[in-house]
């Protein structure tokens, strides 16, 4: 985004207000860069920002929805890396009003759009929320989890260098072939180690086992 732009360098500077715990004045800063939009990408850009700061789940779907026309209406590059944000904000706020079929369509959306974020901290971070709501929205029970209570005990041990190499792939996991594929393969890591007790390693080597 261009910083000489008047509605992004309002939203840079709503931004700011935000990290300094300044809510009202990032609101009103989000709302004068959707006044001062003149198209439909720089009221996209506004609309995007303008949703987060809305005080019920019905005005956070009612802007993201905005934002996700708009974004449809524009349709081209400067847009492509609002989608998983915009999806998983769509997600959240329908899972937020009781609504989890249309919440999970959301998240699945955000996922497949991942690819258009440059590698980083919050694409690590966005995925790691698109998972989240992945997982809360999971249809039916769903079998146990057999690593939970692992990790848990990994975690009371404070065994970082095993929670560092299970966790990213276990919280980022969203569901397809390649991560299944990640955790398998941190999970072989770890068991090849075989510096846990013997009962842990077990249980490892039965979750690799049931994951073929």
């Amino acid at each position: 985004m261009d910083p000489r732009n008047a509605v992004v360098r309002l939203c840079a500077e709503g931004m700011a207000a935000e990290a300094e715990g300044r809510g009202a004045d990032a609101r009103t800063l989000f709302a004068r860069a959707w006044d001062a939009a003149r198209d439909d990408y720089e009221a996209c850009v506004a609309a995007h920002y303008l949703a987060r700061h809305q005080p019920t789940p019905e005005e956070s779907l009612r802007w993201n929805r905005t934002c996700l026309d708009l974004a449809d209406r524009v349709g081209d590059e400067r847009v492509r890396p609002f989608y998983p944000s915009l999806h998983g904000s769509l997600g959240r706020a329908h899972l937020e009003l009781g609504e989890p079929d249309a919440a999970r369509r959301h998240f699945e959306a955000a996922a497949g759009h991942l690819d258009g974020l440059p590698p980083g901290g919050y694409a690590d971070w966005l995925r790691l929320r698109i998972a989240e709501g992945l997982r809360a929205t999971a249809p039916g029970p769903g079998a146990p989890d057999p690593l939970a209570p692992l990790l848990e005990r990994l975690a009371a041990r404070a065994d970082l260098a095993s929670l560092a190499l299970l966790l990213p792939p276990y919280l980022t996991d969203l569901g397809r072939p390649e991560d299944r594929e990640r955790l398998t393969g941190a999970l072989r890591m770890l068991h090849a180690e075989r510096r846990l007790p013997d009962s842990d390693q077990a249980v490892l080597a039965g979750v690799i086992g049931a994951r073929g």
